[in-house]
Parts: structure tokens; sequence; C-alpha cells
């Protein structure tokens, strides 16, 4: 499947249109808080051509606060004229999954779940040809550029197989896999009709009513600011207390990871952008979980249940509530930032999004055919990844 997304890719490149030239630069992401950057940077990510909220102010900046207290990571900016048209947060990284190979890589972290970068409509070929460019002026010791968590056969990928195709410069998909995609076209009932047996409906009713025997069950949905705060603590309180507690893999398990969940719902909520569903009994959360919206996208971010009640499967429930967002005319599809065959939510979404990791030659020719040689080396021990 990666083979043939790449080489429908080459065959569109030579009908791709001229985009307006740009420039790029790198700068420090800690000088990025100032409000005047911010605004060119929130009104550029309004007009994205391919949404991704983690590499909006909003959570990046708590991100890299969080995650990067040395400062090292850069955000590299395309600009034309004075206008704001592309944005992706940049690392060196001295090692590759364990080799020492240096390289340069779009700066994610635990809970950053898409690496597309903020491209205005428009520029995502002049964007490409001038971050490309820059990388092979600013090579110093890596060997290639870096570029995880792509979706595949979106506007970013597509500009940037065109833009590798016309230089002749090397483009490998080391890595995909699918995860669970939700896309509109359906009412909520009639895609859990398809999604599901009518025998698991029949025993999901059935857990949803011996549920309620337990006491006053209800399900609330919130697009707005009212007791965040509170709702944020009983979120990360619900998870900890469950196997990611135990694991030390929750959120509150950091005080980092704690950190960024406040500051990234807060920032959310403030633009308009978190939906917050959950599953009440009485008043404590059986289940509960955290979207970000990026129309015409949407992306699950967290959920969590309390597993004293497994037997009642209060995820599957709350799952079976979210397929309202199917009725949201300015979402075309949620993202469920799930690994991928993840055991619960493969069952309700029937679509699936194609995530990748590229790498891409940079620099001189010596470097280039470097590359080249390191590429076959890692496709010959990882066939499912496609070369272009």
């Amino acid at each position: 499947m990666a083979a043939r997304v790449l080489a429908d890719q080459a065959q569109r490149s030579a009908a791709a249109p001229t985009a307006p030239a740009c420039q790029v630069n790198a700068i420090d992401w800690r000088a990025a808080e100032a409000s005047d950057f911010r605004r060119d940077w929130d009104a550029m990510a309004l007009i994205a051509a391919e949404p991704n909220p983690f590499f909006e102010s909003w959570y990046l900046l708590p991100a890299l606060r969080a995650h990067d207290t040395k400062g090292e990571g850069r955000l590299l900016c395309a600009w034309q004229g004075s206008r704001l048209v592309g944005l992706v947060p940049l690392a060196r990284i001295p090692r590759y999954y364990g080799k020492p190979l240096p390289h340069w890589a779009s700066w994610i972290h635990g809970n950053c779940f898409l690496g597309a970068p903020l491209i205005a409509r428009g520029f995502e070929c002049s964007f490409w040809s001038a971050v490309l460019d820059w990388a092979d002026s600013h090579a110093g010791s890596a060997l290639f550029l870096h570029l995880p968590q792509m979706p595949l056969a979106g506007p970013s990928h597509n500009a940037l197989a065109v833009v590798c195709a016309e230089q002749s410069r090397a483009l490998g998909l080391v890595h995909c896999e699918e995860r669970a995609m939700l896309c509109a076209g359906s009412a909520p009932d009639d895609y859990l009709e398809a999604a599901m047996t009518t025998k698991k409906r029949k025993e999901l009713r059935r857990q949803f009513a011996r549920l309620a025997e337990l006491g006053e069950l209800r399900i609330d949905q919130r697009r707005d600011s009212m007791e965040l705060e509170r709702w944020t603590e009983q979120f990360l309180e619900l998870e900890h207390s469950g196997w990611k507690g135990s694991a030390g893999t929750a959120l509150a398990s950091h005080h980092a990871t704690a950190g960024l969940f406040r500051e990234a719902l807060a920032g959310a909520a403030s633009r308009g952008q978190l939906e917050r569903l959950a599953l009440w009994l009485d008043d404590q959360p059986v289940a509960m979980l955290a979207t970000f919206l990026s129309p015409p996208g949407a992306f699950s971010y967290k959920t969590a249940f309390d597993e004293r009640f497994a037997r009642f499967s209060p995820g599957v429930l709350l799952q079976r509530a979210n397929l309202a967002i199917l009725t949201d005319p300015t979402i075309a599809w949620t993202d469920s930032c799930a690994a991928a065959d993840h055991p619960m939510i493969d069952h309700i979404w029937r679509e699936r999004r194609v995530i990748g990791r590229f790498s891409v030659a940079i620099g001189g020719a010596l470097r280039r055919n470097l590359f080249k040689a390191l590429l076959r080396l890692e496709l010959g021990r990882n066939p499912a990844g496609a070369t272009s």
C-alpha cells in the first residue's frame, strides 16, 4: 500500500501548481512566546492545508516548555514577505533508533500524535522547497532529515513527494502503520449498526442499563470552559487510578505531562477547540474523553475509564456516545490518535488513517550517497517501507 501511495504522488507531480516562493529561518522557540508572533502563528493555523493541533501554539509551546528544558528545539518558520506561511518544530538528534546516526528531525514527544507541519494552503510545495534548501545549507553533522508521524496521501506528504521528485532527492518511507479513523457520512445509529453486530449492540444496551441501576447515569458533552479545571483534575485522577498509574505512564505520574495536559486543555478551550465528553455515575466520572477540534478534522487526544466498572465496558459506552460527532457539519473526520490494532477503538471505527515515518536526503552529493546506502540497509530490514 505504501509503495502505491508514493507512486500515485509521482504521477501527480507533473500537474502540481507552481507555489509562491518563501524563505525559511529557524528561531529559538522561547522567542515565539511573544504575542505578535503567536498571533501570526494562530492565524496561519486557521488556514493550514492539513490540520495539526499538536503543532499549534497553544499545544506546542507548553509541550516544549515541559520536554525541552534546555531549549534545544527550534521552530523552522517559512515566510512570504512578512507573512508566516509554514512552521515545523525541529531538533538535531544524535542517534537514530539506537544507532549513532546524527540527523535533523521534526520535534515530537510521547503525547504528540501527528507530525505534519502547519502549512498555509497554497504554499505546500514552496514550504518543502525552502525547508529542504535550509536543511542542505545547515546539515552540519546531520546525515538526513527525519519526519515522524506523517499522514500519508495528505497535502503535506503529497507536496513533499512532488518536491523530492522534481529535485531527484531520495525520499524513503521507512515505516508506516494504520490507526482507526472515523469519517462523516452516516448517522450515528447507522454507523454503529454497520460497525457492530446486533448481538454486540444489544450487549451494550444491557451494560448501560445494568450500570444505570447503580445510580444516576448521564452523558455530558461540553465545548466550553465551564468547570474546566475541576474536569481536568478529575481526568488526571481517573487515569492515574488505573493500570497506567501503576505502570507510571499516566499523565499524573509526571509533573511535566500533567502540566502539559492542564495547559493544553485550557488553551484548546480558550479557542473553542476542545470537546469534553464524560459518562457520569451520580457525581463521579466513569469514563472521560478529551478531543481537539481542528476543522475539518478532530483528534481524540486522551481517554480514561474507571477500571472498577470494567465489566460494563464504560469506555465503549462512551465511544458509542462519541459517535454524535458525526452530526457536526464542521468535522469531516476524527483521528483516533490510537496505536495500530487498538483492541477497543478498532472494533468501532471502521476507517483507517495511514501514518508513516519518512527520511529525506540532504546536503551535498557525498552525504546523499551515504544516506541512500543507509536507507537501503534500513529498508532491507523493514520490507514494509517503500522509497521514491
